[in-house]
């Protein structure tokens, strides 16, 4: 059975989500090095650094998805590595984040 792709506006919808998630995550990286630049918190600064990257492979990945729904005569499934490295670097980025939550609750000469 042949099913053709819906030609409706799923590719614009989904293009526009990958934009404000990259969008969120870009004014958040920008929060997070203004934060650590002000108290010379070298973990802020490296995890706004990170989330930075995050946000312009997310825009760029966003931006290749687009052109891949858009031109796509069939189905197009987002590949196994895709999901794969996006959980990783989510799971990374929760962890880099705890880590600073719990560093900074700590009295600075226990650290």
């Amino acid at each position: 059975m042949n099913l053709l792709r819906d030609p409706g506006l799923q590719a614009e919808r989904t293009a526009l989500a990958w934009n404000r998630t990259a969008l969120a995550v870009l004014a958040n990286a920008l929060l997070a090095l203004r934060e650590g630049w002000h108290s010379q918190h070298l973990p802020v600064m490296l995890l706004a650094c990170v989330l930075l990257s995050a946000a312009a492979a997310a825009a760029l990945y966003a931006a290749r998805r687009r052109q891949q729904l858009l031109h796509a005569s069939e189905r197009v499934a987002v590949s196994a590595l895709a999901i794969a490295t996006a959980s990783l670097v989510t799971l990374i980025a929760c962890l880099g984040l705890l880590a600073v939550v719990v560093g900074a609750g700590l009295p600075r000469d226990a650290m």
